[in-house]
């Protein structure tokens, strides 16, 4: 062979070795957060003003497979605040109800100010532990507004999906964990420790109410210590349509 050709040869393998593309710099904390609110649905989802779901659900008192109870009507009212420092703490305004025929298995509420339950109003320090284990998911919302800090955790998967991992670090100090899907950036699950042990969700069965293009998981799963207690299928989603105060005031005619 012409000595030509080798030296032809032994420049192109080291120009192909010096400028083989460097490897995608890794997307940070914040453009995750950011990428799954523009997934979600963009400002109507990141500053929705209210959420009236309807559904079903079965709930496992302690997470026990012999306790599971069918709760063929599940309903949810939600008023969003328009700002959050406090990942698990009520916020906003909010009411939850489920039945099964003519019994009422959960029916509590939140106006603003006090917390109610079938029974009437909560004392405040048995409502702040109740909205302790239960509010959480929200506060991505506002993960990139001022005084949130964003940690990337380890990557990891939900149900086969390969996820980012975030942490979101509220004003307070308070942590809440979230798996944001790698490829269409929905998300999967949030985690978040509570009085009654470490909490998680996973979220499912995505569809998309339009308007305003708010996306809703139609699945969600509640576990506590890793048991399952609610298994929710949310059917029905209405989004940014006026609700009546009296909805959140359970002793209101």
């Amino acid at each position: 062979m012409p000595k030509y050709a080798w030296a032809v040869i032994v420049v192109g393998a080291w120009w192909s070795l010096t400028t083989t593309p460097a490897a995608a710099e890794p997307p940070s904390a914040r453009a995750i957060v950011a990428q799954a609110h523009a997934a979600a649905g963009g400002p109507a989802w990141v500053r929705p003003r209210t959420l009236h779901l309807v559904g079903t659900a079965t709930l496992y008192r302690d997470g026990l497979a012999d306790a599971a109870v069918h709760a063929d009507h599940y309903e949810m009212w939600r008023v969003f605040p328009d700002w959050n420092d406090a990942a698990h703490g009520a916020s906003g305004k909010f009411r939850l109800e489920a039945r099964s025929g003519d019994r009422v298995l959960i029916r509590q509420s939140f106006d603003g100010v006090d917390t109610w339950s079938a029974e009437g109003r909560v004392p405040a320090a048995q409502a702040q532990r109740e909205w302790s284990e239960n509010f959480g998911f929200g506060i991505i919302r506002f993960a990139l507004d001022p005084g949130f800090t964003l940690t990337r955790l380890a990557d990891d998967q939900v149900e086969g999906h390969p996820c980012h991992v975030v942490r979101v670090t509220d004003p307070s100090g308070t942590d809440t964990t979230f798996w944001i899907d790698r490829a269409d950036h929905a998300i999967r699950k949030v985690g978040f420790d509570t009085p009654r042990g470490w909490h998680e969700r996973i979220y499912s069965d995505f569809y998309r109410v339009d308007p305003p293009g708010f996306v809703q998981p139609g699945r969600v799963r509640l576990y506590y210590r890793g048991a399952l207690v609610n298994d929710i299928r949310w059917h029905r989603a209405v989004v940014d349509q006026p609700i009546d105060e009296a909805v959140f005031v359970l002793d209101s005619p």
